[in-house]
């Protein structure tokens, strides 16, 4: 099946060409170096160098580096993950199977052999009924998962910390070079990080300092001019301080013409200190950079993308679109006894973010034009700073085992928004094909709008208590209390607003046998009505919308280990959503609500040797129960309608296949049902199924070489849309079929 040649493209040809110089510089190994980091810490494993205090997600990969292996099958991460410790559902320390919640642990290994080079990809690939959608406006970062969508309801932590959306826009963390693994929990997780996580949250963990010396080093080439390069390296610096760098760079020509080149950098450095084998510390910083492709979406024309227009980019010649984050953390651990872990955290985020483009295309029938409007110019300047504290303890209460952890996370966030929403535009419009892509208006620049100062201060509490050796009970309780203060830079207009917010959990686990458990949950959660920092003035009276949820499961291995399972049903619902009736004010009152009712399911199996199936499959119900909006004066009920960007069905399937000695074959399925762009479900974004493929051949015992086949079938589909009136104007679209080689070493 030849490639398509598509305008403002590159041929794969130079890039192989050039693939015999790229085997010279060396590149493979953290992915047969850090081999069996879940197996090693699964089975509880030591390693030698490692300090007796370390992080437990650092032992598996010191031991790993250790086990270097020229086995592509023993490369292979562990499955699902069910008995790797976890502190994204709990503080505990619980491992997935001892957690009464959905939870998935997808190592960075993993990642990085199915060629998922963003968090968006590795997320919505690998993990169960989680999607990812957005536009550069929401910094190419937003999930859905049972029946709720937007960075609101989904929040984004970094080594466990929340980050703070501002104007519903996340641009960091992005890159999974320094990916350690990802953790996703789905359903309600206010009684653990707060508002905005009432379908979930993703955690992503990084690569932490090692005392065992590991380098490792990865360059590619792909279609469209794709070039990257990445190192990572690690090891001791005298005896009780170790290091970690991960530098990694990735640019394209892209394949939307003009402006549709990309380039991004992402630098990570670490210090650990083990000031004694009870105490360490860490000091991290995390550097982000990126310049995305400055496309907006493909007009649709009688409701579909012409192969005529597919490649093409409707923004303006001079278009700029650049986010820049910088991410420092101070942690320390401590564990005076067996007993008792302290953990501290303080952190400092700094984020500045530039748009200026042309975001609204729509066809228009009667002038056979592209009409374009929403010239925006925007620029955001935030700052969170913050301190962590959390405490485990295990002991004895009435005579049963139990385990408790309590602290407070506090913290302070600056954000300020300049834009240019004041200009008065004249929209312009354009051919379909052969048009000059104009400048942006030179008189439509941004001038500052608004600051804001967000405080907030919460306390937290968790606790397990053993029933029976095989019965213990969970309960888990959070409040938040934030408080928004906001100036507007033009009238010079103020307002207050604090918030209260109540989390809790309750929950039974019942391990019927070592390798099985049972559980039923009960968690309730809080959603702010917008980005709960940027809140406008407009908003700022009404109160968090609530939510509930009711969750059974069952997860377990079985046949030895070879199987790996997971199932789960749930109901949620959400209230106070805004409808706006006539009559009752410009924005609204809080009366609406909207449910799911799904379940979610996941596998891992090893059927014969050099064979490994992971699968996964979520099916739900969402709608609005009771919402209503004002449509040309006319109060419009929607209630029985699907939320908009919300699949009912997701699926995911990996096949991998070690057909030969250090050869392995690996095909990959992704399922995402139908979304719909509006409230009223007639703005139609179709299901579709990717089949990504990959080949990879161990050169040496620490070395690969990588093929990757993205988007076999050349499918068109759509990642988010837009809708006036009902009516679906611009969809954008995802990766077409393209092709990459990457060679990875480690010494």
């Amino acid at each position: 099946m030849p490639l398509p040649r598509r305008r403002g493209g590159h041929s794969l040809l130079p890039a192989l060409a050039l693939l015999p110089l790229t085997l010279l510089d060396p590149v493979r190994a953290q992915d047969a170096v850090t081999a069996r980091l879940d197996e090693i810490a699964v089975r509880g494993g030591s390693s030698p160098g490692l300090p007796p205090n370390a992080p437990a997600d650092a032992v598996g990969a010191e031991a790993a580096a250790a086990l270097r292996t020229p086995s592509l099958t023993q490369s292979s991460p562990v499955g699902l993950n069910l008995r790797t410790p976890s502190r994204s559902a709990s503080r505990l320390g619980l491992t997935p199977l001892e957690t009464p919640a959905s939870l998935d642990i997808i190592s960075g290994e993993t990642i990085r052999l199915r060629g998922q080079t963003s968090v968006l990809d590795a997320v919505s690939q690998n993990g169960t009924g989680i999607t990812a959608y957005g536009s550069p406006g929401s910094g190419l970062g937003a999930f859905s998962s049972r029946g709720f969508a937007g960075q609101n309801s989904i929040q984004t932590l970094f080594d466990g910390t929340r980050l703070y959306v501002g104007a519903n826009t996340m641009t960091f963390p992005f890159d999974t070079w320094n990916v350690e693994r990802i953790e996703v929990l789905r359903g309600p997780a206010s009684v653990l990080y707060g508002d905005g996580a009432i379908g979930g949250i993703v955690n992503v963990v990084s690569k932490k300092p090692l005392f065992t010396p590991l380098n490792v080093a990865r360059f590619g080439l792909g279609e469209d001019g794709i070039a990257r390069a990445a190192v990572d390296s690690t090891g001791p610096i005298g005896e009780s301080l170790a290091y970690r760098l991960n530098v990694s760079g990735n640019r394209a020509g892209g394949w939307i013409t003009p402006e549709g080149d990309f380039r991004n950098l992402a630098v990570s450095g670490a210090l650990t200190l083990q000031a004694n084998p009870d105490l360490a510390f860490t000091l991290s910083h995390d550097f982000g950079y990126q310049e995305p492709t400055r496309y907006w979406g493909t007009p649709l024309v009688n409701g579909r993308i012409l192969e005529a227009t597919r490649f093409n980019n409707y923004n303006v010649r001079d278009a700029r679109i650049a986010w820049t984050d910088n991410w420092t953390q101070f942690r320390t651990e401590w564990t005076p006894s067996a007993d008792i872990t302290v953990r501290n955290t303080a952190y400092r985020l700094q984020s500045q973010r530039h748009w200026r483009d042309v975001e609204q295309y729509r066809f228009n029938p009667s002038t056979g034009l592209v009409d374009r409007s929403d010239y925006l110019e925007i620029y955001h300047d935030q700052e969170q700073v913050g301190n962590r504290l959390d405490a485990t303890f295990r002991h004895s209460l009435f005579g049963l085992a139990n385990q408790f952890s309590a602290g407070f996370d506090v913290n302070h966030i600056a954000f300020r928004h300049t834009n240019n929403f004041t200009f008065s535009e004249t929209p312009t419009s354009v051919p379909l094909t052969g048009y000059d892509p104009g400048l942006f208006p030179a008189d439509g620049r941004a001038t500052p709008a608004y600051a804001t100062r967000t405080n907030q201060a919460s306390v937290f509490a968790e606790d397990r208590l053993f029933l029976t050796d095989r019965l213990s009970f969970l309960t888990g309780v959070r409040f938040d209390a934030p408080q928004l203060y906001r100036e507007d830079l033009r009238s010079g207009a103020t307002f207050e607003r604090s918030f209260r917010a109540l989390g809790y959990r309750f929950a039974l686990l019942y391990e019927p046998t070592p390798e099985t458990s049972l559980y039923a949950q009960y968690a309730t959660a809080t959603d702010p009505v917008n980005s709960l920092i940027t809140l406008s003035q407009s908003l700022a009276g009404f109160q968090l919308s609530t939510g509930r949820q009711v969750e059974l499961g069952a997860k377990g291995l079985a046949f030895g280990g070879t199987v790996e399972w997971t199932l789960a049903g749930y109901r949620i619902v959400k209230d106070n959503l805004i409808s706006r009736l006539p009559g009752s004010s410009a924005i609204g009152i809080q009366v609406g609500q909207q449910s799911s009712l799904g379940a979610e399911a996941a596998v891992s199996w090893l059927p014969a040797p050099g064979w490994r199936i992971d699968a996964n499959l979520a099916v739900l119900h969402a709608q609005y129960d009771d919402f209503t909006q004002t449509v040309g004066g006319v109060a419009v009920s929607y209630a029985g309608k699907q939320p908009i960007n919300v699949p009912e069905q997701v699926a995911n399937l990996w096949v991998n296949w070690a057909f030969a000695r250090d050869w392995e074959g690996r095909i990959g399925l992704q399922h995402v049902g139908e979304v719909f762009s509006d409230f009223g479900n007639t703005a139609r974004r179709p299901a579709y199924t990717l089949v990504n493929l990959g080949l990879d051949h161990q050169v040496t015992a620490a070395s690969r070489l990588s093929l990757r086949l993205f988007n076999l079938f050349d499918k068109i589909y759509a990642i988010d849309g837009n809708a006036v009136d009902g009516v679906g104007t611009a969809w954008l679209l995802g990766r077409p079929r393209s092709v990459e080689v990457a060679y990875t070493i480690a010494w």
